[in-house]
């Protein structure tokens, strides 16, 4: 079979993923949830700059080098050139991967009068939350299309992770501009064109998505499938069990009591590693009683988190100190405050609470950093009753649950996060801010004006000991004032057959497909 330059062979191979949603689009810029970021961005599409497979360090990818001027102010990209962007049979690329491509993807986010966006109206939640909109303040093509200018209006630390993140994927100017003229401007999302390693072939609803790899992928090795399908099974024991009769040779999510066997099994292999999620307690601090620091020391001492981490999490997770995952500038010399039924009565009596008092305690369906909130929920039930209060436990479905707790309708709730996108504590640490009150994220609704300004001053500079310094400053003072009680960080596991070659764990919990194959 003779092949042209351009144009390399994959070999034949096809590995099934059994996966657990239905994508809700295909348009990594609109994606909020870390399935949509899996069958999107890591993919179909490549970004300015992308984190090592399995790490978190950055590294060139669409841009092979950039320059920071001395002000921090500044960032030029050197684009790579000869990126072809994807061949299907509704597009077909008259050129190269150029800064025109870079300007339409972000402009359509920043500004709502750009055509694009007016034809195609919507929500671009994670470019706002990561407050994109706020710090660029204007982007420039340079160089004949091949340099992309960047100027911000302050200095931002995590600048780079966040062009990093599947949110800023790089889509296609010249197909967005067919779309705009035949008057199909959804099909950037359902008829996705992208850089990356695969190309998207069709969607089944509710069944099956189907790519294929691309032969003329930049970064060819990358690409050791001809076919990758991804096969949405949201229940965790069919998942599993299509796994053991090689209906796919990759899961997602598996259930805890499930690894055992599989651990065992000389046919699979169990990968795992601590996740950057986090499960947590958090207080109302608007209402009564809880706006009382000696009330929410109390019930925090009151909990037993050992006990929840052997039956909620079956052992397999770590306990949780500090209000972030196991991520560079974490305290480690925080400590919880020991268990100590004597002292939470004693702080509550002070408090004026002698004989306790009845509370409401919100959980959640299961979630990726708590795989059974209503056990976790009864468990803390009962070590709040050795101390006079008595919570009563209220379950909403997970939209409704969001919604009333963005409203700050509850009183103490469980909840997480699931940051699988910035590895930088920015992303964590702003969820307690001020500013996100009544937005979704600050749901304890505790506003400390030290705290925003620390962690504040730490995004503005961009030396990472004085960040890490600030950052320790913060969760001294989250520690202290507790809004919250972190209970754990959920240990991440992927099974997958023998045969798979080159996987490789992600700790930002995407599961990617760039340099895996099968073996016969």
């Amino acid at each position: 079979m003779h092949m042209s330059n351009s144009v390399a062979a994959i070999p034949d191979k096809t590995l099934a993923y059994c996966f657990e949603a239905s994508p809700t689009g295909f348009d990594a810029n609109q994606a909020r949830t870390n399935p949509d970021f899996t069958v999107s961005s890591v993919i179909l599409y490549n970004r300015l700059v992308d984190f090592e497979r399995g790490g978190t360090k950055i590294e060139p990818s669409l841009a092979e080098r950039w320059d920071i001027s001395e002000d921090g102010k500044v960032y030029t990209f050197h684009l790579r050139r000869g990126v072809k962007f994807h061949t299907t049979p509704w597009f077909k690329p008259t050129r190269d991967f150029n800064a025109e491509d870079v300007l339409f993807t972000f402009e359509r986010m920043r500004k709502l009068n750009m055509s694009f966006r007016k034809a195609y109206p919507v929500e671009f939640t994670v470019f706002h939350h990561s407050s994109l909109d706020k710090i660029i303040s204007k982007i420039e093509a340079l160089d004949k299309g091949h340099t992309v200018r960047f100027t911000l209006n302050t200095v931002h630390a995590p600048f780079l992770s966040k062009l990093a993140a599947p949110f800023t994927s790089i889509l296609s100017a010249e197909y967005a501009a067919q779309l705009l003229k035949e008057g199909n401007p959804s099909d950037i999302s359902w008829k996705p064109i992208g850089t990356g390693p695969f190309i998207f072939e069709k969607y089944v609803k509710d069944a099956t998505i189907r790519f294929n790899g691309n032969p003329e992928y930049w970064k060819l090795n990358d690409v050791q499938l001809s076919k990758l399908i991804f096969d949405i099974t949201p229940d965790a024991a069919v998942r599993m069990q299509k796994l053991k009769a090689n209906e796919c040779q990759v899961v997602t999510d598996p259930r805890l009591t499930d690894i055992p066997a599989f651990e065992r099994d000389p046919d699979f292999q169990v990968l795992s590693q601590t996740s950057f999620t986090i499960s947590y307690l958090a207080y109302n601090a608007m209402h009564k009683p809880l706006n009382d620091v000696r009330v929410r020391r109390a019930l925090d001492m009151a909990i037993d988190k050992k006990a929840i981490i052997d039956q909620v999490y079956e052992g397999r997770a770590q306990t949780a100190v500090a209000p972030m995952p196991l991520l560079w500038s974490y305290d480690k010399t925080l400590q919880d405050a020991p268990r100590d039924l004597k002292e939470a009565k004693r702080l509550l009596t002070q408090a004026g609470y002698p004989n306790g008092f009845a509370l409401p305690l919100w959980t959640h369906p299961p979630r990726p950093y708590n795989p059974n909130p209503r056990l976790m929920a009864e468990m803390i039930q009962s070590d709040w009753k050795k101390i006079d209060v008595k919570a009563e436990i209220v379950t909403y479905e997970l939209v409704e649950h969001v919604k009333r707790s963005i409203n700050g309708e509850h009183d103490a709730l469980l909840t997480g996060i699931v940051s699988s996108i910035i590895p930088d504590p920015d992303h964590w640490f702003r969820v307690f801010s001020c500013t996100e009150i009544g937005k979704g994220f600050n749901v304890s609704r505790w506003c400390n004006p030290s705290f925003d300004d620390l962690i504040q001053r730490a995004t503005k500079t961009l030396d990472i000991t004085e960040r890490s310094r600030l950052y320790t400053q913060a969760q001294k003072l989250l520690k202290r004032e507790q809004p919250i009680t972190p209970i754990a960080h959920a240990t991440n596991y992927q099974v997958i057959s023998k045969r798979v070659t080159g996987f490789k764990i992600n700790p930002l919990g995407l599961t990617i497909f760039s340099g895996v194959g099968l073996a016969e």
